[in-house]
């Protein structure tokens, strides 16, 4: 949610849009806040954020700091593209002189005057600036400044409360990944965001297990910090999403695909392309998404293992050059590499592509480089989840899936995610005459009646051809058919 748009429901902008959707819009003004997580998992990055959101919207911001200088915090705000300029910088780290001149200091002992001369400090600079956005990094450090365990909760709690009571909303550091160790102050805050390091996750993940006075997404959700800053990738919830659509049928372009399809595959439907490598799977899914960006829709391909040009390159070879379509916008082509992926940021991706592009077709091509994009998490449900928002939003899937198998042992999928599907069709290899052929037929169709019968696809130069059913052979599916005894069948 973009600041502007937080500002109006009231609340404050994080600065991060996907952090803010998460959390329904932003954070509620003058309440205290807790970040919590290892070191170096982005608390730091996130609370710069929340003060630049601030200063942006002329607000006045301060970042108190203990144990950074304000050099080095300025230094790594900007390798992360995050500009300091008109943010406050208070630092209440000990002066390196109290050592070097010999002075009697412990800095692990809860000396009196000490915290007296930090809060006299703290309360000169609040009344002064009268900040609206606070960020303290890190509260957790002001423990030695305490005689114990309750006089620190006690001071904590009176320090935050002073804070909220001078009209800031306060976002402030724990320095420990351990639930236990900072459990009071999580008591004491309005929100918890927790950061940790996920390597099944693909990285560094988000969540927040606290909000008082607001709902929020549940569940862990990604997050990147690149070199324009802090990235939060929330994770999708289909059933938040949806839109009315006329429910018609998309055609192929090719009048006896179409017939094989009993007309052409519904709009809002998973369509799942399975066989084995090289038989015809790819070339066969961008015909539906070529002739729908013909018809003035738009069609996007996300591929998994081949360039855009390699795509064009083979489309052309077929007959069907794409420039135009591209030029146009009717077709897009995105090279999805998968270690760049977590699946929340795919999922992002694909929305953005759906909401505020209006693509209609997606192709995802395939599935096992859909597979290596989500990085150990539970295919089934990533999928899952991706597949129902896009039935949601009226758009067409195929789902492009490799078989292992090259002749025999049919199977549809190897994965157990035929259900997803609402749609199956499958090409197979056969051997006939000694000659290996392409096999077509379609194993499932939700919405309507199919033709039964297999057809047998050739891809030539120009474009796909299909053949009429193949009644003259039996046993196709093993990929050894055998001619029935009149002899009829396809002539080599």
């Amino acid at each position: 949610m973009p600041a502007d748009a937080a500002a109006a429901n009231g609340r404050l902008s994080t600065g991060i849009e996907g952090l803010d959707e998460v959390l329904n819009g932003g954070l509620l003004p003058r309440r205290a806040y807790m970040v919590r997580g290892e070191p170096g998992v982005g608390k730091t990055a996130l609370g710069l954020h929340f003060l630049a959101a601030g200063r942006d919207r002329g607000e006045r911001t301060l970042f108190l700091t203990q144990g950074t200088t304000i050099e080095a915090l300025q230094a790594d705000a900007g390798s992360i593209g995050i500009d300091t300029g008109g943010i406050e910088f208070v630092d209440f780290t000990p002066e390196p002189e109290l050592f070097s001149e010999g002075q009697s200091y412990d800095v692990f002992s809860p000396l009196e005057h000490e915290r007296e001369a930090y809060s006299a400090r703290v309360v000169e600079t609040i009344e002064q600036l009268r900040p609206v956005r606070v960020f303290l990094d890190a509260l957790t450090h002001g423990r030695h400044l305490s005689a114990d365990v309750v006089d620190f909760r006690r001071q904590a709690h009176a320090f935050l409360r002073f804070l909220v009571s001078r009209g800031a909303t306060v976002l402030f550091a724990s320095g420990s990944s351990d639930q236990r160790s900072d459990e009071d102050l999580q008591f004491m805050s309005d929100g918890v965001l927790h950061l940790e390091y996920a390597r099944e996750a693909g990285g560094r993940v988000l969540t927040v297990t606290k909000m008082r006075g607001s709902r929020f997404r549940l569940g862990r959700h990604s997050i990147r910090i690149a070199d324009d800053g802090l990235h939060v990738f929330p994770r999708l919830v289909p059933e938040q999403h949806g839109r009315a659509f006329v429910d018609e049928p998309i055609p192929s372009g090719i009048d006896e695909l179409d017939a094989l399809f009993g007309g052409g595959f519904e709009r809002g439907t998973v369509t799942m392309i399975a066989g084995p490598s090289g038989v015809g799977k790819s070339t066969l899914a961008m015909q539906f998404l070529r002739t729908s960006a013909e018809r003035g829709e738009r069609a996007v391909a996300y591929t998994f293992e081949e360039s855009s040009a390699t795509i064009a390159r083979r489309a052309a070879a077929t007959g069907s050059p794409l420039e135009e379509l591209f030029e146009r916008g009717g077709l897009g082509v995105v090279e999805a590499e998968p270690l760049d992926y977590t699946p929340d940021q795919f999922a992002l991706a694909v929305r953005r592509e759906i909401e505020e592009r209006g693509t209609r077709l997606v192709l995802l091509d395939s599935l096992a480089g859909y597979r290596q994009a989500i990085r150990g998490e539970d295919l089934v449900s990533q999928i899952h989840a991706l597949c129902r928002y896009l039935r949601n939003m009226g758009v067409t899937v195929i789902v492009v899936y490799e078989n292992n198998a090259i002749t025999g042992d049919f199977r549809a999928t190897e994965l157990g995610i035929s259900y997803l599907a609402d749609n199956i069709v499958f090409l197979r290899y056969v051997e006939v005459d000694g000659e290996l052929r392409r096999v077509v037929g379609v194993l499932k169709k939700r919405t309507s009646d199919f033709e039964k019968a297999m057809r047998e696809l050739t891809v030539t130069k120009d474009g796909l051809v299909i053949g009429e059913p193949m009644r003259g052979l039996r046993g196709i599916l093993t990929g050894v058919p055998e001619r029935r005894g009149d002899g009829a069948g396809p002539r080599p």
